[in-house]
């Protein structure tokens, strides 16, 4: 089944609403991957103090997505944005190893919210392009994904700044989309 056809089925009311929430720590390429999506400029980004939401328009889908600033400050507030959420993305600096405890004690905890119970999981191992990225098989075992057995999920390597995994990923977003009734 291709594309096309997932996204017709998938397509039930003019102009489906797709919420997408976009979370990781702070300097893991989040708003670099939205600006990829949303085909913007990448080239003067800044630390995000809150949030941004784009909507990107594709193939009669509204894709509306909330990229939610990772610092630790920041981080309590995001469970105020769990709710209608369709799919999570989360997103890993794959090149900065000394975090991968921190961002794992994270995820788990998102994983635990009731408000996300069942909603698919694509993570972005980014960064692939620097030299000292870890594969996104070897980050999938470091943090224990082989374990989760309540969701869909996929580990998705990608470069936010040459945008290369960025499509795959947001191709098995379209496939593993699960609407709730609303």
């Amino acid at each position: 089944m291709g594309l096309l056809s997932i996204l017709r089925r998938l397509k039930q009311t003019p102009e489906q609403e797709v919420r997408l929430l976009l979370l990781g720590l702070d300097n893991a390429g989040k708003t670099t991957l939205l600006k990829q999506l949303a085909a913007e400029d990448i080239s003067h980004i800044t630390p995000t103090q809150g949030f941004n939401i784009k909507s990107v328009q594709s193939s009669g889908f509204k894709l509306n997505v909330w990229d939610i600033g990772g610092q630790r400050k920041i981080r309590p507030y995001w469970r105020n944005y769990f709710e209608n959420t369709d799919v999570l993305i989360y997103v890993i600096d794959s090149s900065d190893r000394k975090r991968f405890e921190e961002t794992s004690l994270e995820l788990a905890e998102l994983l635990e919210e009731e408000k996300l119970a069942a909603v698919p999981l694509l993570i972005f191992a980014n960064k692939q392009d620097l030299m000292t990225a870890t594969p996104a098989s070897e980050l999938a075992e470091s943090l224990n994904l082989h374990t989760i057995r309540d969701r869909m999920w996929q580990v998705q390597a990608c470069s936010g700044v040459t945008a290369e995994g960025v499509q795959d990923g947001m191709t098995w977003v379209c496939r593993n989309i699960r609407f709730k009734k609303k």
